[in-house]
């Protein structure tokens, strides 16, 4: 393979080209290039300055880097247009031509079987066979639609050169089975092109979280019933099962040692608690301190409980009457 070389490539295709039986396409084939001949030649371009690559229903020209861009450019909008509608004009319905157009740069290499490769050659044939561009040219009245690459746009097109009309090319991302391609579209960007939602456009409503209330926020600003709010039919949520009247509220003791929140210091013995719930008498600090009235040294009732009782249960004190002696 030859070593790569710089060039602007210009690539060209014919509408609906496969639809055609063959004497039409045959027929196409020398229309495509007659004008594409004539459109160089009008521009000053050399045949002995470009270099062709035939591909059936396209053509892709290969045009020395000593051409100034905004050249190959100006004739591309104004004069392959022109050249299209005369040669348009002699023909029959059936032997009408629609043309896209891509206008790039790179670099190109010449295999050992004369077929020309290279990544960027490969990027303009994604601008060229992309569905934006296609419908670009089905959606407008012209004959012609083009595109150019990202790179041609930063180096000639937003300068404004004579005869390039910088604002009326619009930014676009062409999809590709190598992923979307940012290229920039001569003339008004197809309803296909817009269906992308606008920025800042709203996307779906986030799912409500429920807030240490229980309540989730309501679709105006107001609060939906959680598992232990209120609310309309609609939207309140089933509350769970009673809770059994064996379970007691969570309680925190401290019976000694030095706790503190905030500084993170918590004498005595420690033990990891998991799950958000704790049930039942939770000791802090030192066990070794004195026991609770009712309670044995290592914190715990003698007997059962009952809810918020810190007294000694009645069977632990003297029964009126029965001359009782007390705790057994």
């Amino acid at each position: 393979m030859n070593d790569p070389v710089n060039r602007t490539m210009l690539l060209v295709d014919i509408e609906k080209f496969s639809d055609r039986d063959d004497v039409e396409q045959a027929f196409l084939r020398r229309m495509l290039y007659d004008v594409v001949d004539r459109t160089m030649e009008r521009a000053g371009i050399d045949e002995t300055l470009r270099l062709r690559a035939d591909q059936g229903d396209s053509v892709m020209e290969f045009i020395d880097p000593n051409v100034p861009v905004p050249q190959v450019l100006r004739s591309v909008i104004s004069e392959l247009p022109a050249q299209l509608k005369a040669v348009n004009r002699m023909a029959s319905s059936a032997a009408q031509m629609r043309l896209r157009t891509v206008v790039a740069s790179g670099f190109i290499a010449l295999d050992e079987r004369g077929i020309w490769v290279g990544s960027d050659l490969n990027h303009a044939c994604r601008l060229l066979d992309a569905d934006l561009l296609r419908a670009a040219l089905r959606e407008r009245p012209g004959d012609v639609a083009l595109c150019v690459s990202q790179s041609v746009h930063a180096g000639i097109v937003r300068h404004g050169h004579l005869g390039i009309p910088a604002e009326e090319f619009h930014e676009v991302t062409l999809a590709s089975k190598n992923g979307p391609l940012p290229a920039w579209l001569l003339g008004p960007v197809p309803a296909s092109g817009q269906a992308a939602a606008a920025p800042g456009a709203a996307g779906p409503a986030p799912t409500p979280v429920p807030d240490a209330s229980g309540e989730r926020p309501g679709p105006a600003g107001g609060t939906e019933a959680g598992p232990s709010g209120g609310g309309s039919a609609s939207t309140s949520t089933p509350a769970p099962a009673p809770a059994p009247a064996t379970q007691r509220p969570a309680g925190i003791h401290f019976t000694g040692g030095a706790p503190a929140f905030g500084g993170s210091l918590v004498m005595g013995n420690q033990h990891g608690v998991s799950g958000g719930r704790v049930d039942g008498d939770v000791v802090m600090g030192s066990v070794g301190g004195p026991p609770r009235p009712g309670r044995t040294p290592d914190g715990h009732a003698p007997g059962v409980d009952t809810p918020d009782q810190d007294a000694p249960s009645p069977d632990d004190r003297q029964t009126p009457g029965t001359g009782g002696a007390g705790p057994r």
